[in-house]
């Protein structure tokens, strides 16, 4: 029985798991933004508000234990420097998981993880442009945006020459 068992597993060994949770804490901590499986971002989630609590601390114990688990002293510093301060009094929920809809190729369930409090990177057209790039088009548009592709490359060519004659 699972009684109390919480950890998803995620199909990995513990090792593997643990590396690859480092591994997506660093980039969203890099990038502020990731695009990622639902479920990885779910898994993903307690550990980079539990990084972020550590850095509020902001004691050489909380860095230690940082650097032991991300094994990237860069982001540990970003973690430490830019993140956790832009949490403000906030008591918890630094993380944002939206869902994007399924994969193309393997229709896996998709999310983007961001942090919240950090408003350079947390603009929702990025999401939007996002979704809009996960969804297909339908056939009958495509045709149509070919062609207007074809016309403005057309008018970007003839600009130049429009220049050199002057």
């Amino acid at each position: 029985m699972r009684h109390r068992r919480n950890t998803t597993k995620l199909k990995r060994n513990t090792a593997h798991r643990k590396s690859l949770l480092a591994n997506l804490a660093c980039s969203l901590i890099e990038h502020g933004r990731i695009r990622t499986t639902f479920g990885k971002a779910k898994a993903l989630r307690p550990v980079a508000e539990k990084l972020v609590t550590q850095a509020k601390r902001n004691d050489l114990h909380s860095r230690r234990l940082a650097i032991a688990f991300l094994r990237q002293k860069d982001a540990v510093t970003k973690l430490f420097d830019v993140v956790a301060p832009n949490t403000g009094d906030r008591p918890g929920g630094y993380c944002r998981i939206t869902k994007l809809g399924q994969r193309m190729t393997d229709a896996a369930p998709m999310a983007v993880i961001e942090w919240v409090d950090l408003p350079e990177l947390g603009a929702e057209d990025e999401i939007e442009e996002i979704v809009a790039e996960e969804t297909p088009e339908p056939e009958a548009k495509k045709p149509a945006k070919k062609a207007a592709k074809k016309k403005v490359a057309a008018k970007k060519e003839e600009e130049p020459a429009a220049a050199d004659a002057e």
